[in-house]
């Protein structure tokens, strides 16, 4: 169900973006080919920060490395450690990507303030989907849901907190409250950072909650609240340096 809900999310990006594109005039193949280099950071980054967090595997590859006697061996470690995808990754490597395209074509870094809501708006039904796969998964709790099918074994049979359907209604709300400050023109410029900040907040704590440890931790910290400071102090700083937002004016004459 998660790659299902996961092209949901892409599509419904795609939609929004290129309806808003269109309804302000721009060519909106200038949104989708944003969209799709964008993509391509977001696939490659998601995959490389589980990498790096999946330590255990990498572990096992090295300790077993002499025992690669085939390209099926090959292929059988290399998923297991590519195999997934870590949403901070995917992010910084969207972000990444675009930010590459637009340094080549700044006459449309127009499309940042475009595409900020629509990130939101994918995440929601990423997490829909990490939900009815049962990944991601939420601490134990007397209020919650019990799996016998997820793809992680640790999930089953045991009553969690459905955190996944939390950050959904979080992000929806987050692309709805993005929407309307970008339609009444404030954060112009800087609605990225903006987002940025807002999600790497809410996210701080929404880990609270998550009962998966295979992604790593520091302490008390797991591995996406350490991203969520770091994140959370890069976009304050950003917003500072880009001064206070635009207010529209009023006519009260």
């Amino acid at each position: 169900m998660y790659p299902i809900m996961a092209l949901c999310g892409i599509f419904a990006a795609g939609i929004y973006v290129c309806f808003i594109c269109k309804k302000e005039g721009h060519d909106d193949n200038d949104g989708i080919l944003f969209l799709l280099i964008a993509a391509i950071g977001v696939f490659l980054g998601g995959h490389l920060l589980y990498a790096l967090v999946n330590f255990r595997e990498i572990t096992a590859l090295a300790n077993n490395i002499q025992e690669i006697r085939s390209w099926g061996d090959f292929i059988y470690y290399f998923m297991n450690i590519f195999g997934g995808s870590v949403f901070y990754g995917g992010l910084l490597g969207g972000i990444g990507a675009g930010f590459i395209y637009i340094n080549k074509h700044r006459e449309k870094s127009y499309l940042i303030d475009i595409v900020s809501p629509a990130v939101p708006l994918f995440h929601f039904f990423g997490r829909i989907g990490c939900f009815l796969g049962g990944c991601c998964f939420g601490i134990e709790s007397l209020f919650g849901f019990t799996f016998d099918h997820a793809i992680i074994e640790e999930a089953n049979g045991i009553n969690r907190f459905p955190v996944q359907l939390l950050e959904a209604c979080f992000n929806l709300v987050l692309f709805l409250c993005l929407h309307n400050i970008r339609k009444k023109q404030l954060f112009k410029n800087k609605l990225l950072y903006l987002y940025l900040l807002v999600y790497s907040a809410g996210r701080f704590l929404i880990e609270f909650l998550r009962g998966d440890e295979y992604r790593g931790r520091l302490l008390f910290l797991s591995t996406s609240q350490i991203i969520s400071i770091v994140i959370f102090c890069v976009a304050i700083t950003m917003l500072h340096k880009k001064g206070a937002p635009r207010y529209p004016s009023l006519d009260i004459s």
